[in-house]
């Protein structure tokens, strides 16, 4: 699958290095039956979920909640290759929310942020995709506390490898007022992988080969913030 707005190569780059991984990997399951554990543990939290869909693609009518979701899951799987502990808010298209709840939003961010506090996590990095009123704009951007140094570092670790493997990628990260940032007593981002409000970056969002070359370098940059 082409997309114009992968660097052409990095992409060959990425992906050789995904195949030697790959066998390393198979060759460490096959000679020490378990893959090298890390020290490290991530809280992926999965934005929306339930009655809370979030924003939703004009072309298609895919809901942020389900994109949220497959991209957590990859994220997670490319962890686990690297023995990284991870604990997801959600593992399913269920919301957090307390049914009975009067305020459901209020309800369900209360959850997740003492699953992530209570996670032990090193870090936590929370998957959204963005929307727009412009159709134009597109490109993913990661998002940090204000006043979070190690959550300003993380950012910028994580931006610079998506912006290595994308060439519309936002190129600087940003001060973001959200409530599992400002709450998190862990460093914290949020990363929204692309607009949804943007015809073909919704199309390229839903396709496997660039979801899984977006949690890709996700993973790079917390390889190279963690100095793994």
């Amino acid at each position: 699958m082409k997309f114009l707005i992968i660097k052409k190569r990095t992409l060959l780059i990425i992906l050789a290095t995904i195949l030697i991984i790959s066998i390393l990997i198979s060759y460490t399951s096959i000679h020490t039956n378990s893959i090298p554990k890390s020290e490290h543990t991530i809280a992926i939290d999965v934005g929306h979920g339930g009655r809370d869909g979030g924003t939703i693609g004009k072309s298609t009518g895919i809901t942020e909640s389900e994109l949220n979701l497959k991209y957590a899951l990859c994220l997670k799987e490319l962890c686990s290759q690297f023995g990284i502990n991870t604990i997801l808010t959600r593992k399913d298209m269920n919301g957090l929310y307390d049914e009975n709840a009067d305020n459901k939003k209020k309800s369900e961010m209360e959850k997740r942020i003492k699953i992530i506090n209570e996670s032990s996590a090193d870090l936590m990095i929370s998957i959204h995709m963005n929307s727009f009123p412009l159709s134009s704009c597109s490109g993913a951007q990661v998002f940090y506390a204000k006043g979070s140094e190690v959550g300003q570092n993380l950012a910028k670790s994580i931006q610079n490898a998506i912006c290595q493997s994308f060439d519309n990628a936002r190129d600087f990260v940003t001060v973001g007022d959200y409530f599992v940032l400002n709450y998190s007593n862990i460093p914290s981002v949020l990363v929204e992988c692309g607009f949804l409000s943007n015809p073909q970056e919704e199309i390229n969002l839903q396709n496997n080969d660039y979801k899984n070359l977006f949690c890709y370098s996700v993973l790079v940059g917390i390889l190279e913030f963690f100095k793994m």
